[in-house]
């Protein structure tokens, strides 16, 4: 009896090397394809390089704080050695100020920035630029109607990211947005071209009065009328 218990100790024990073996293979397996990486707090394996020295998967960055600039943390997907999706950053006391997203390394959409306290300081919209395309077909959104999209333009691009899209900013801890800013492949669409759309449309739209058609029935066809007004010198 005491015999069948040896060997079966033993039988036993050269499972459980057996089995770690092929654990720790498997690891070097896994981990044999990057050039680089550390394994986090959570047994996973980040900030990985691989042979091609290219960023891969997820990553934890750190600034420093350095002449004054804060610093901070931000963690995200590497593809290629480009961010891409969301991506979170953090001041080095942990609160989350800044929440971005990435295409081909560059932002893309919605971008959200946050005090320390967690409120809400601004909103921004990008458009990332495929490289290797040289041109893009882009939306045109409506000045007065942000979310509105009146046409589609082909326009042949330079760089990589553009301002595009309604940009909001916030006076803390207030939510009201207390100014707004409309971009078009990184030039503004500012409220005065609203302003004088909306003139144009106005004097369009105003009736001529009765003294009005008389006095243009009574002048059609003269020429230019000159009214003294008074002033003096050559002007």
């Amino acid at each position: 009896m005491n015999d069948y218990y040896r060997f079966s100790d033993m039988g036993l024990k050269k499972n459980i090397v057996g089995f770690i073996v092929m654990m720790v293979a498997l690891c070097f397996h896994a981990n044999g394809q990057w050039k680089d990486y550390i394994i986090g707090v959570k047994g996973d394996t980040l900030n990985r390089v691989d042979q091609k020295g290219l960023k891969q998967g997820p990553w934890i960055i750190r600034i420093d704080e350095i002449r004054g600039e804060p610093g901070y943390e931000e963690e995200g997907i590497f593809k290629n050695d480009k961010k891409e999706g969301v991506w979170r950053r953090y001041n080095l006391k942990g609160d989350l100020i800044a929440i971005e997203n990435y295409r081909w390394g560059n932002k893309d959409g919605a971008q959200q920035y946050y005090t320390m306290f967690g409120d809400l300081l601004r909103e921004e919209s990008w458009r990332a630029i495929n490289p290797e395309n040289q041109y893009d077909t882009v939306p045109v959104y409506d000045l007065e109607r942000p979310d509105f999209i009146k046409e589609y333009r082909i326009v042949k691009v330079d760089g990589y990211s553009y301002k595009h899209g309604k940009w909001k900013y916030y006076d803390p801890p207030e939510t009201k947005v207390v100014k707004s800013e409309m971009y078009f492949m990184d030039k503004i669409q500012n409220g005065d071209e609203i302003t004088a759309k909306a003139t144009d449309e106005k004097k369009k739209e105003t009736p001529k009065t009765k003294e009005m058609l008389d006095y243009e029935k009574k002048n059609a066809g003269k020429k230019k009328i000159k009214v003294r007004t008074g002033q003096t010198g050559g002007g």
